[in-house]
C-alpha cells in the first residue's frame, strides 16, 4: 500500500463533527502495515480552557481500550504457560469465590445466588461470567442504589464486590470482567499491571506515552472529558477519572496517543509483531480474530440504563467476541471487511483492525455521553467510510 493517502475526506469529517457540535474535539489516525497512512486532528483541547489544537500527539483517556492491552497481557502469559485460561478464577484470585449471581430482588433486597458453574479465565477474557456495567444493566443500577456498592470508575476496591448478573458461560454481558482479568495478570505475574504492560507491550512497541498514571506534561497534553450543555455548546466536565485508584484498571485505566496506540493496532494488524520485536505469537492473533464465544452472539442492541453516560448501543447482528475483539461476521458495503476486529472507549474512543483489507485505524474524542446515534456513533461511521473510500 501506499505510504500516504489522499486525506482531504477525513479531514472534512473530522472539521464538520466539531464546526456541527457532534464533538468537543476530534483526532484520527489510520495505518497499513508498513506505517501511517493518514493522521489528523480537529477543535480544540478544553473548551473555554485552552485553544490547544488536538492531534494525533495528545493524549486521550481511552477507556476501554484499555481492554485489549490487558488482554494481551493475559495471552502473554498464556503463551508461556503461565495462565491457565480453563481455570477458575479464584484459583488466581481468591476473592472472585465471593462473587454470588443476581437473580433480581425481593422489594429492594438484592437475591443473590451460587453460580452454576465457576467462572474461568477465559470467561473473563470472552465478557461471558455474567458481570456487568451498571450503565447497559439497570439491574446492576438498583443493586448499587441498594447497597452502596460502587461502580468501577472512582477507582475503589469495593466495586468489587459487584454481583454477577447472569450464570457463567451462559450469556454474553459486557462488564467489569477485564478488571478482574487484570488482577489476575497481577497474581501471575507478582506485580502490578502497570509493570507488566510497561514491560511486555508498551516497551517493546515503543508505546512511551501510555501510561496509567500520567505525569504533570502529559496530563497538561491531555484533552478532558466534556459535556454538552442545554445550550448545544461543549463544556469541560473535568478528569472524571480517579488519579490515584486503588488499583490500575485493566477494563478502562490507561491515557494513550493516537500515535502511541497505532502501533499496538499495527503490532496486531502484521500477527503479534512491529519492527522486530514480537508480543504475541501469530497463532494467538489469529485465536484473538477468530470467534471465542461459540453460540453466544454479542448483543444486537444494548439500552442504555444511564443516559447522561451513554447511549442505547446499536451493533446490529452478526457480531462475534474474540479474544478482547468484537468481530463482525459480515463486510459491511463500503467499511471494513467480516472478520474486523474492534472495540471502543466510554468517552468515545474506537479502534478497528481489518486484517483483509490490511488496515488498522482509530479515532478519538473525549465526551459524554457514549455513542450518542446522531453525533459520536455517526462520526465512527463517517470516518471509516472517509478511510475506506480514500484506499
Amino acid at each position: 500500500m501506499a505510504t500516504h493517502i489522499d486525506g482531504s475526506g477525513i479531514d472534512r469529517v473530522l472539521a464538520d463533527a466539531v464546526s456541527d457540535g457532534a464533538v468537543p474535539h476530534v483526532a484520527a489516525i489510520v495505518a497499513d502495515r508498513d506505517g501511517v497512512l493518514y493522521e489528523g486532528g480537529a477543535g480544540i483541547r478544553i473548551a473555554g480552557e485552552s485553544d490547544d489544537p488536538v492531534g494525533t500527539s495528545t493524549h486521550f483517556r481511552i477507556m476501554s481500550m484499555t481492554k485489549m492491552v490487558c488482554t494481551v497481557a493475559a495471552l502473554q502469559q498464556k503463551e508461556r504457560g503461565e495462565l491457565d485460561f480453563d481455570a477458575p478464577v479464584e484459583e488466581y484470585v481468591p476473592d472472585f469465590a465471593d462473587v454470588k449471581v443476581l437473580e433480581g430482588f425481593d422489594g429492594d433486597e438484592p437475591i443473590l445466588v451460587e453460580p452454576r458453574t465457576k467462572a474461568t479465565v477465559h470467561h473473563l477474557v470472552t465478557h461471558t461470567s455474567g458481570l456487568g456495567y451498571w450503565f447497559w444493566n439497570d439491574q446492576l443500577v438498583k443493586y448499587e442504589a441498594a447497597t452502596g456498592v460502587p461502580n468501577v470508575v472512582p477507582g475503589s476496591m469495593a466495586a468489587f464486590g459487584a454481583p454477577m448478573t447472569a450464570h457463567p458461560g451462559e450469556k454474553y454481558v459486557y462488564g467489569i470482567n477485564t478488571d478482574w482479568l487484570g488482577r489476575v495478570v497481577e497474581a501471575v505475574a507478582g506485580k502490578k499491571l502497570d509493570a507488566v504492560i510497561d514491560e511486555g507491550i508498551a516497551g517493546p512497541l515503543g508505546m512511551s506515552s501510555t501510561t496509567f498514571h500520567p505525569d504533570q506534561t502529559q496530563m497538561d497534553n491531555a484533552v478532558t472529558v466534556h459535556v454538552k450543555g442545554e445550550d448545544g455548546t461543549w463544556a469541560s466536565a473535568g478528569n472524571i477519572l480517579n488519579p490515584e485508584p486503588d488499583w490500575w484498571a485493566g477494563g478502562h485505566g490507561l491515557f494513550s496517543t493516537p500515535r502511541d496506540y497505532i502501533r499496538f493496532e499495527q503490532a496486531l494488524l502484521r500477527g503479534g509483531e512491529l519492527n522486530g520485536m514480537r508480543i504475541l505469537d501469530e497463532a494467538t492473533v489469529d485465536a484473538a480474530f477468530t470467534n471465542q464465544i461459540g453460540d453466544l452472539d454479542f448483543p444486537a442492541e444494548i439500552p442504555t440504563a444511564d443516559p447522561p453516560i451513554t447511549d442505547t448501543m446499536y451493533a446490529g447482528p452478526g457480531h462475534k467476541w474474540g479474544y478482547g475483539l468484537l468481530l463482525n461476521s459480515h463486510d459491511i458495503p463500503g467499511r471494513r471487511r467480516a472478520g474486523t476486529g474492534s472495540w471502543a472507549g466510554l468517552f468515545n474512543t474506537h479502534f478497528f483492525i481489518d486484517r483483509t483489507t490490511g488496515i488498522c485505524a482509530s479515532i478519538y474524542t473525549n465526551s459524554l455521553p457514549f455513542i450518542t446515534r446522531h453525533e459520536a456513533w455517526k462520526l465512527c461511521g463517517d470516518f471509516e467510510e472517509a478511510v475506506y473510500a480514500a484506499l
